[in-house]
């Protein structure tokens, strides 16, 4: 799961700092639904809280607590208060039925196995209210990048951190294709210390057409699929696969 990984909320939120399309289109999805929404692998709040800002009755579950504590810290900044709950995405629950959930920023990916997957879906089953929407995005999977993780270690990006100047990311990467999951290990350097974080990042590809048997083993239905945030539709060469299930 990748724990170590998200121990650097703080930093987790500098490398990536969210907003833009994915944003407006999962608080569109929210407002289209109505009603109380659930985020599965919420982070730091990055989409929750600006849904729960929109006046939605909110709750966000993730497994690293540290991600949580960041939320409630943004939370409380923002003046929402989402019911935070540290749990495991492949079985959980929260006692109540949610409108409108949510998987965003391939955080499925996390689940390797094909029972933790239809696990999960079952459990977000459970929890959907009559009528409701399950929404998630996972990347649309590039055999030609796939091949290409040789294990190499190659700078990613860099960002700017107000307290240890600039964060230099490189990264190596396997890719185990009978398992289909890219192994990596993300290191975090600066100038005066280097690799001061190094941390495994294990997601699994998702390919277009075992996408539906997935969703189905958990009795759940893919209604609808897109290829961006723009709602165009899904096609071989799009970036994502942005799934509307019911």
């Amino acid at each position: 799961m990748s724990d170590a990984f998200y121990s650097h909320a703080r930093l987790y939120d500098l490398m990536f700092p969210g907003g833009g399309p994915a944003v407006d289109f999962y608080r569109a999805e929210a407002a289209r639904t109505g009603g109380s929404v659930l985020e599965l692998g919420c982070g730091t709040g990055q989409k929750l809280i600006p849904i729960a800002s929109d006046g939605h009755r909110c709750a966000g579950l993730d497994r690293s607590p540290d991600m949580l504590a960041e939320a409630r810290r943004k939370a409380d900044a923002a003046g929402v208060a989402p019911a935070l709950v540290q749990g495991d995405m492949r079985d959980f629950d929260l006692g109540r039925t949610f409108d409108f959930v949510f998987i965003a920023a391939n955080s499925l990916l996390h689940l390797h196995r094909t029972d933790d997957l239809a696990g999960c879906f079952r459990s977000v089953r459970r929890h959907l209210a009559p009528g409701g929407r399950f929404v998630f995005d996972v990347f649309n999977p590039s055999v030609r990048l796939l091949a290409g993780a040789d294990g190499v270690r190659r700078t990613r990006a860099s960002f700017p951190d107000p307290d240890l100047g600039t964060v230099s990311v490189d990264v190596t990467e396997t890719y185990d294709a009978p398992a289909q999951v890219t192994r990596g290990t993300w290191y975090l350097s600066t100038d005066d210390e280097p690799d001061f974080a190094v941390a495994p990042l294990e997601v699994r590809s998702i390919f277009p057409q075992e996408l539906p048997l997935l969703i189905a083993l958990g009795g759940l239905r893919l209604t609808d699929r897109f290829g961006d945030w723009t709602r165009r539709p899904f096609a071989a060469d799009s970036p994502l696969q942005l799934c509307i299930c019911e």
